[in-house]
């Protein structure tokens, strides 16, 4: 059961556009999402990743030693457990992966692996390049640097196998930050707006569009920053947040 402080009842989903007529016109659906709650967030976190593993919501936050790994319950928002991230690394995308989480770091050049049942570190791998986002599908981790490409990374030592470049409307599409991989496909927060994009991480063809800005006029003060935070809960709802934001939103995305 979802219980926040706000319900709003909604059905079915809005579509923005579906491309306006007109040659040359957006040819990738653009939707907005259909809030069916409110729930608290804590308004000093710079949230980095978001994801739901059974009754826990899991949440990463950044800035170099300010970083932490929290564990949250995710019908209310309320912090559980909160541990730093190590040696003072700026935090990035985080994804659950069996008993593990992995967690980027943005330029400190590693990942670092945390206990479950702990929320103890217990290693480091290298990483090359930038950390963003981080997603598990699975089979395999899919992470973002900030360009247009996603990586894909093996679950035990990090090791990159291979990736693809993500194309909106046949353009190189950059600035792919927080990951959650949801049957198959990869969703993904667009730096520094407020779109969230669908990708087909087989061609990197973005297939949906998000248009969430319409969050901002729901109590989310100037002061805080993007969104960035994208969790699924189940079928096609899902927890968005951003960084510095005082609330969550359960949404219905797609029909």
């Amino acid at each position: 059961m979802w219980a926040g402080a706000a319900v709003v009842v909604a059905v079915g989903w809005t579509a923005v556009t579906a491309a306006n007529a007109g040659p040359g016109a957006p040819t990738v659906p653009v939707i907005e999402p259909v809030v069916l709650e409110e729930l608290a967030h804590d308004p000093e976190a710079f949230t980095q990743g978001l994801e739901i593993d059974g009754s826990v919501l899991y949440e990463g936050t950044g800035l170099a030693g300010a970083s932490q790994l929290r564990e949250l319950d995710p019908a209310t928002g309320e912090v559980r457990r909160q541990v730093p991230v190590p040696n003072d690394y700026f935090g990035e995308g985080i994804t659950v992966a069996g008993d593990r989480i992995w967690q980027l770091t943005y330029q400190d050049g590693v990942a670092v692996e945390w206990d479950t049942a702990t929320l103890a570190p217990t290693r480091e791998v290298p990483l090359d390049g930038e950390g963003w986002g981080l997603c598990h599908d699975g089979e395999r981790l899919i992470r973002s640097d900030g360009t247009s490409r996603l990586r894909f990374q093996n679950t035990d030592d990090f090791a990159e196998t291979g990736g693809v470049e993500v194309t909106r409307d046949g353009q190189a599409l950059g600035g792919l930050n927080e990951l959650e991989c949801v049957g198959g496909q990869v969703w993904a927060n667009v730096w520094p707006g407020d779109d969230i994009v669908r990708i087909d991480p087989g061609t990197g063809v973005v297939d949906l569009v998000v248009n969430a800005s319409g969050l901002r006029t729901r109590g989310i003060p100037p002061s805080a920053q993007v969104l960035n935070g994208i969790a699924h809960v189940q079928g096609s709802e899902f927890l968005l947040t951003g960084k510095y934001w005082p609330k969550t939103f359960r949404v219905q995305l797609g029909r």
